[in-house]
């Protein structure tokens, strides 16, 4: 897609890139934006990081899973065009966060073990009208190039001590940024509002960064977090949950 008006670069496993992915489609349903959905993989930023130390226990999984999906995404766009990746995401997006928390521990892990396997995609492809067997590129590490191809598009536009979202406005020339990382969905009205806020600062020539890493846990049935709750704060690095010191 080459008429943009935003490039959204997102890993599927990722909640904040999930929550604003949400935001972003609030405006696009009030303000004429065009948004090509690109790729960029956890797992593949943190290739060189000991997950055992410096992640949660189920953190590797969860970005290979992330790989795994990307990998079939790929494969869609290269198949059926850019515009299925949209669409997509938003049903990827809801098979991991848009459903029950797990009622006890075995099954978390159930779910968890699920997410991005052929057994979890494959009646989601058949909702979308998309073959089922897209879901054979999970497996296909050929695929890996052009998912890091794209990673590696993303952290140039912004430098690689981030997470993910990515966002790129006015494509190809205009300025990228990490975020904004939201907990909670804004209303309609506000959410234009805080639009309008990051376009002025994107726009505005120098302006490098406006970051905290305390973040609520956000606002996803998934998590057990109530829409009229506010989430536990956790520290958080590169995007990513960080095991305390």
């Amino acid at each position: 897609m080459t008429d943009a008006d935003l490039h959204f670069y997102f890993d599927p496993v990722c909640p904040f890139a999930w929550m604003t992915s949400r935001w972003v489609h609030q405006v696009m349903a009030q303000r004429d934006y065009r948004v090509d959905w690109r790729f960029i993989s956890l797992r593949l930023i943190n290739a060189d990081v000991d997950y055992d130390t410096q992640f949660p226990p189920e953190y590797e999984a969860g970005h290979t899973a992330g790989l795994r999906l990307l990998r079939m995404a790929a494969r869609t766009r290269a198949e059926h065009g850019r515009e299925a990746i949209g669409p997509l995401y938003t049903a990827l997006g809801g098979m991991v966060f848009d459903v029950a928390p797990p009622a006890d521990e075995a099954e978390l892990v159930e779910h968890r073990a699920r997410v991005g396997t052929a057994a979890h995609v494959r009646p989601l492809l058949e909702g979308l009208g998309l073959p089922l067997d897209l879901a054979d590129a999970l497996d296909d590490e050929a695929l890996d190039a052009e998912v890091a191809a794209e990673t590696e598009e993303a952290l140039a536009l912004t430098g690689r001590d981030v997470g993910t979202p990515i966002i790129q406005f006015e494509p190809p020339r205009g300025l990228a940024f990490f975020g904004p990382v939201i907990s909670q969905l804004p209303s309609d009205e506000d959410a234009v509002r805080l639009w309008d806020n990051v376009i002025s600062l994107a726009g505005f020539p120098g302006f490098a960064e406006l970051k905290r890493s305390l973040r609520e846990l956000p606002q996803l049935r998934a998590l057990g977090v109530e829409p009229d709750q506010a989430g536990v704060t956790e520290e958080w690095h590169q995007g990513s949950r960080r095991l305390p010191r």
